[in-house]
């Protein structure tokens, strides 16, 4: 493709055999085959280069269970049986992200029994610990952090969510921040830091207007859970910071290697490039975009024009419908990997020092093992 041509070539084994290189980020917008990849790239780490690798997935479709052979992946890293290791002595873990199993984890090891059966009970941490926008994304970087310090992973393959929730696993740190110093925040605090007196006589006593507007924007009920659970987090809100910060700071490091994955579609190649002007912003390791399910004619020196020639003139002569048929297919296929090339080439022609790598279309989903293999071959071996 001339986009490939005007790129670096991307060398993924070289990335996955460096001992250096100990967490892949995988990130791309949905539906371009980013779970398969992150898994394909874990698999060949282990066979091929004898890692102890990791894949851990926050999407929470179970397109990487099934695909490794699991029936199910939890917030555990599950060791996948059957891959051909012997040679290499590597070995494959996969988990899915939980995010409320992740939070208790965290306030068990960061508070005593009874504080963390407080906080398990209050609504708010409840609601909050499972649906609240940002949760997950959070956790993420906490369980990132968890695997990480552990020390036991030679390699750590993070599969995120479609892009722009990718930004938010980035932004996590600096939004923690932001809620951790707001005002609304500090006045909840107060009760606890001022001998726990009522939130509400305090606040009364305190702001006045503002406890009545609060109350009726959020409801009395609600606002006591909020404060409860605020007050009970406090201890282990500089907790939270500093270690969302440590992982934010270990994505900087050159340990660290983040894969753009996109497919020759322009609203894929447009989030891989907002990703990647993002990732130079903030100083992160970008080692290159993985361009899956790109298509090219078996005869590429046969151009659309010419076999739509050559159909029409073999219709025209009778007798020759099925190698007309071919051709017209032939033609199809040459536009479309014509207008896919003028599509990635808005990726290179943004950034042209980022080495690139692409996919052949396969002929069906991958679903096993083996379809891994053949997609870790593709993308080491283009």
């Amino acid at each position: 493709m001339p986009s490939e041509d005007a790129a670096p070539q991307l060398d993924v084994d070289q990335i996955l055999a460096d001992p250096g290189v100990r967490i892949i980020v995988c990130c791309g917008a949905g539906g371009v085959g980013k779970t398969t990849t992150a898994a394909a790239l874990a698999l060949r780490a282990a066979e091929q280069h004898g890692r102890r690798t990791v894949v851990l997935t926050i999407d929470p479709a179970r397109r990487l269970a099934q695909s490794l052979g699991l029936t199910e992946l939890d917030n555990t890293p599950r060791q996948v049986k059957g891959i051909d290791v012997e040679a290499s002595g590597g070995e494959l873990h996969a988990m899915m992200l939980d995010m409320k199993r992740t939070f208790d984890d965290v306030v068990l090891q960061h508070t005593d029994p009874a504080k963390a059966a407080e906080i398990f009970a209050n609504p708010f941490y409840q609601a909050m610990s499972s649906t609240f926008a940002g949760t997950q994304e959070y956790m993420a970087m906490e369980k990132l952090g968890q695997l990480h310090a552990r020390g036991e992973w030679d390699l750590i393959v993070v599969d995120t969510p479609p892009s722009r929730s990718a930004l938010d696993f980035l932004d996590a740190p600096a939004r923690l921040s932001r809620f951790l110093d707001g005002r609304m925040l500090r006045l909840l605090l107060a009760p606890a830091r001022t001998g726990g007196r009522s939130m509400f006589s305090l606040v009364t006593a305190s702001f006045g207007m503002f406890s009545k507007v609060v109350q009726k924007v959020l409801g009395a009920q609600l606002l006591t859970d909020l404060s409860g659970f605020v007050a009970a987090l406090d201890s282990m809100f500089g907790g939270f910071r500093q270690r969302a910060e440590q992982t934010y700071r270990i994505l900087q490091a050159r340990e660290t290697a983040f894969v753009l994955v996109a497919a020759p579609e322009p609203d894929a190649v447009r989030e891989a490039a907002y990703f990647a002007g993002r990732l130079r912003e903030e100083k992160m390791p970008l080692a290159g975009l993985v361009l899956n399910r790109v298509h090219r004619p078996a005869v590429p020196e046969l151009d659309a024009e010419q076999s739509r020639a050559a159909a029409e003139r073999l219709t025209e002569l009778g007798g020759h419908e099925a190698t007309a048929d071919v051709l017209r297919a032939h033609a199809a296929l040459a536009r479309q990997a014509v207008r896919e090339q003028q599509v990635a080439a808005r990726f290179t022609e943004a950034f042209p020092g980022v080495p690139a790598v692409s996919v052949t279309a396969q002929p069906a989903d991958v679903h096993d093992v083996d379809g891994l293999r053949t997609i870790g071959a593709a993308i080491s071996r283009p």
